[in-house]
């Protein structure tokens, strides 16, 4: 049975450029990272197939250049991993993205049992959330996000029990096999590579799989098959900051000042 990792390559969001044309990510010359809450569900790959002898296989659609992603997710230890790289798939939102990564979780699915994808639960680039419910909807698997425990995974009955973190609570989840899993950062401590890994990740091949492979419809993937469209990215504006008072030596004089300066710009009624 194979376990299935999504994971993506972000900018630095220290140095995040939009170009101001087409308003998408300017990827020349910015420093990228695995995204950080996709490296928690990695490591629950490794660890469900460690305890259950699954095979792994780490999957990631991107430029070319995201192919260093993949390579840090062999040096964890995952069994395969596969770039989903085509000019056809540049530009897209989380409708064209989540289409092209379900088609490619299919095809594996026809080569091999799929039992779990394991997302991350969000990206911190656009930070939508819905990839990976995207994916589930598309491929019919069962849905469980939020998650910050494997509980139980029961083969015989093809049945798995999670927990999610949800506000203020915890909730306990079973569902059937073949499911989809978001996951938060308190599921796990990603493990550290080893030598030996880093050195077998370095000779390992990443296989490339582009829309020839797939065959999907041009209109429905990539920018074309975007439906969201950002009419602007700017930065909010804001007034200068002001000292008032001095909080340490006369607290009491400085919460009287703001009161009078608050009444004064009519944001408080008194």
């Amino acid at each position: 049975m194979l376990v299935v990792s999504c994971i993506k390559q972000v900018p630095d969001t220290t140095q995040v450029q939009i170009d101001p044309v087409t308003n998408t990510l300017v990827r020349d010359g910015i420093p990228f990272i695995v995204n950080p809450y996709d490296t928690h569900a990695l490591e629950e790959s490794l660890r469900l197939r460690d305890r259950y002898r699954f095979r792994t296989v780490a999957l990631s659609m991107g430029p070319p250049n995201a192919e260093a992603t993949l390579r840090r997710a062999l040096c964890q230890g995952v069994d395969e991993a596969i770039l989903l790289s085509d000019r056809a798939f540049g530009g897209a939102d989380t409708l064209a993205t989540s289409t092209v990564l379900a088609a490619a979780i299919r095809r594996l699915h026809q080569q091999e049992e799929v039992g779990i994808v394991f997302c991350g639960k969000q990206t911190i680039d656009g930070d939508t959330a819905q990839v990976g419910p995207g994916i589930a909807v598309r491929l019919g698997f069962s849905q469980l996000t939020l998650v910050d425990r494997i509980e139980h995974v029961d083969l015989m009955r093809r049945r798995i029990r999670v927990r999610r973190k949800l506000e203020g609570r915890y909730e306990i989840v079973e569902a059937s096999l073949p499911a989809m899993i978001t996951v938060v950062r308190e599921l796990n401590r990603p493990r550290y590579p080893t030598v030996h890994q880093r050195l077998a990740a370095a000779a390992a091949t990443v296989q490339v799989w582009s829309n020839e492979v797939l065959g999907l419809d041009p209109s429905t993937i990539g920018l074309k098959g975007s439906p969201t469209w950002v009419s602007r990215i700017f930065s909010p504006e804001r007034e200068k900051g002001e000292m008032i008072g001095n909080g340490l030596a006369d607290p009491a004089g400085a919460a009287r000042m703001l009161l009078e300066r608050l009444v004064a710009k009519d944001l408080l009624t008194v």
